[in-house]
């Protein structure tokens, strides 16, 4: 079984809402940074949000700000992107990463595919009527 997991990706329709999880079962999370990326047909896959682990900050990409929300349940090593007023340019496969974050950094310090170490398998989200 992978370590890190996502699900809850599917067909919506523009202005509705999904919620994706990421279930990294064998991380405690207080020492990693977590990332969400997205990859667009024919573009390549880009970070929109993450979470910093030691002390739940978060950031997100201007694309996304003020429509998805990153938090987290340590009880169950999951991480969840809330995710709503969806357009049509949010379509794409999403991705969970996770890295460890050493001592005083931040999620954020961390933009790239390369600098992630683990990842799922992705998850399909289109956004059509």
């Amino acid at each position: 079984q992978s370590d890190v997991v996502e699900s809850g990706g599917g067909l919506v329709q523009p202005g509705g809402s999904l919620r994706l999880s990421c279930a990294a079962s064998r991380f405690g999370l207080d020492y990693y940074a977590i990332g969400w990326f997205r990859q667009a047909p024919g573009k390549e896959r880009e970070r929109i949000s993450c979470l910093t682990g030691s002390d739940g900050m978060t950031y997100y990409d201007d694309s996304v700000k003020g429509r998805f929300t990153i938090s987290r349940d340590n009880a169950k090593n999951t991480v969840y992107l809330q995710m709503n007023g969806l357009k049509p340019e949010d379509t794409g496969v999403y991705y969970c990463a996770v890295r460890e974050l050493p001592v005083y950094r931040q999620c954020n310090d961390y933009k790239y595919v390369y600098e992630y170490t683990y990842w799922g398998q992705g998850t399909q989200v289109t956004v059509s009527s």
